[in-house]
């Protein structure tokens, strides 16, 4: 009975293999991404609740330009939270490989899953990453383009866009900024490539999921640089037109994560 319970509690505490891939799994992990959205679209989640918010802050941004220098931070910043976001797509996908039901009213099945708290939990740290970054963002904003003792808003989204193409504090802004982001981005990617459909997947404490994430980047950093790129790339994309494309970037890439997961972890 005891060797039982030692052999229990060393199953829920292994550490889970991760495996090396290559560029072609995150090829087929999109295109799989695709299949799952084209048999179940996944767009009008967006629609429905990301793309008003979106709206609402870019209203925010045109018409009060003291916020006009966290407009690309806010933007930018979406990645941090972006897996997350797509937790919803990453079920679907789920359910979808196990030929289960793929239902609309069981897309928010994860929040029944027994690791609901440790999913919430793990959003809420990239919750907190993202608003640290607009900290540091807003820091670096003051300590170049603004003033240090008092920030001074820039009076029109022109002017703005020429102190920071044209002046030398300008693209000290650009250049620090870009810098500090890109570790930001890289810290929210090794604590949640595959931290979240794990969290789904198996009985693993939030600990044991990010860990994973961790050793399934430092396993494969540079074929998971180039995910990352990529998903910025086609979020950059999607926004262009009026963030329309959103509408079926952010779905694809959500379900393509729990595909990337498959091919990740053992």
């Amino acid at each position: 009975m005891a060797l039982s319970s030692l052999h229990t509690t060393h199953a829920a505490t292994a550490q889970p293999a991760v495996r090396k891939i290559g560029l072609r799994d995150i090829t087929e992990a999109l295109h799989e991404g695709i299949e799952d959205f084209s048999a179940k679209p996944t767009h009008l989640y967006f629609l429905g609740v990301i793309y008003p918010l979106m709206t609402l802050g870019a209203f925010l941004v045109v018409f009060n330009y003291d916020l006009l220098p966290l407009a690309f931070p806010v933007i930018s910043g979406s990645l941090l939270i972006g897996p997350f976001l797509t937790i919803a797509m990453c079920e679907i996908s789920r359910r979808r490989e196990r030929g289960e039901d793929i239902s609309s009213s069981n897309a928010g099945n994860f929040l029944r899953n027994p690791a609901a708290r440790e999913i919430l939990l793990l959003g809420g740290v990239l919750l907190a990453l993202f608003f640290f970054w607009l900290t540091t963002a807003a820091t670096i904003y003051d300590m170049t383009l603004g003033d240090p003792w008092q920030t001074v808003a820039p009076s029109s989204a022109q002017e703005f866009m020429a102190r920071l193409f044209s002046t030398p504090e300008g693209w000290a802004l650009i250049a620090i900024g870009n810098v500090v982001g890109l570790c930001f981005a890289v810290a929210a990617l090794c604590i949640s490539v595959v931290s979240f459909p794990l969290l789904l997947d198996r009985h693993v404490s939030i600990g044991t999921a990010i860990m994973t994430s961790i050793r399934a980047v430092q396993a494969n950093p540079i074929i998971l640089a180039v995910w990352g790129l990529l998903v910025s790339l086609a979020l950059l994309i999607g926004a262009i037109p009026f963030l329309v494309g959103l509408a079926v970037c952010v779905p694809v890439l959500g379900h393509a994560t729990w595909h990337l997961y498959r091919r990740l972890v053992v």
